[in-house]
């Protein structure tokens, strides 16, 4: 399965930026940098967890001024902490030119500490944890947000295969790089969630998983779980 990062010398590097987000006057979605570098990093953490990484260190690219770096960062901290990494931090800031819109990335380096082997697509069960939001949706939803921390816990459910964030592509997209359908047509994957809308931050991420590991699934992730369906696999 294709994974957006970087396998190299025994390390997993994940990225992931952010544009027109902030606290400019000519950013499109109004937030606090803590948030802007909080979502940032989320993404990148979980890629690099999912793909069998133990964060160890961020880069940060600040594009957005002196005095969006101490949020940024602390916005990452946060982050970090929730997904239970201990994680060193460097960076840099553009100080030569001053733009109208905010703009961020983050690189996060992780130790390959857990392989993630490939498995019998059609034999696993498929779900999505959490919901596709994007925007204001992302402030106006947290309780719809899937936590770091239950993310963290779901790859440690024995049974549970894979695990894959969502992103601006969406949950379709995803599955089928996930499930190794990717000709799959929309009409023949079912869920009670918008399956082609972006989910932004990864805001939502899935999982594959064997159907003894369905009940322990299902009790840690509470409301958020939801059902994937598709033609090609018999359910009960």
């Amino acid at each position: 399965m294709k994974r957006d990062v970087i396998y190299t010398n025994g390390l997993v590097i994940a990225a992931d930026n952010s544009g027109s987000v902030g606290e400019k006057k000519g950013d499109t979605v109004q937030a606090e940098y803590e948030m802007v570098g909080y979502f940032s990093a989320r993404v990148a953490l979980m890629e690099c967890l999912a793909a069998g990484g133990e964060p160890f260190a961020a880069v940060i690219h600040n594009f957005a001024g002196e005095e969006a770096w101490s949020k940024l960062r602390a916005g990452i901290e946060q982050a970090a902490r929730e997904a239970e990494c201990s994680i060193q931090m460097t960076g840099s800031t553009e100080t030569n030119f001053t733009m109208s819109e905010s703009a961020a990335g983050i690189t996060v380096i992780g130790s390959h500490a857990r392989q993630v082997d490939d498995f019998d697509c059609d034999s696993v069960c498929y779900g999505v944890i959490g919901k596709p939001l994007v925007g204001l949706e992302v402030l106006a939803e947290p309780h719809a947000v899937a936590p770091l921390y239950l993310f963290r816990k779901v790859i440690e459910i024995e049974g549970v295969r894979s695990i894959l964030p969502v992103g601006s592509k969406g949950i379709l997209h995803e599955w089928r790089i996930m499930s190794g359908h990717t000709e799959m047509k929309q009409e023949d994957v079912e869920c009670s969630l918008d399956i082609e809308k972006s989910a932004g931050p990864a805001t939502c991420f899935l999982v594959g998983f064997d159907r003894t590991a369905e009940k322990a699934l299902k009790v840690i992730c509470a409301g958020l779980y939801s059902e994937i369906k598709h033609s090609m696999v018999e359910t009960d």
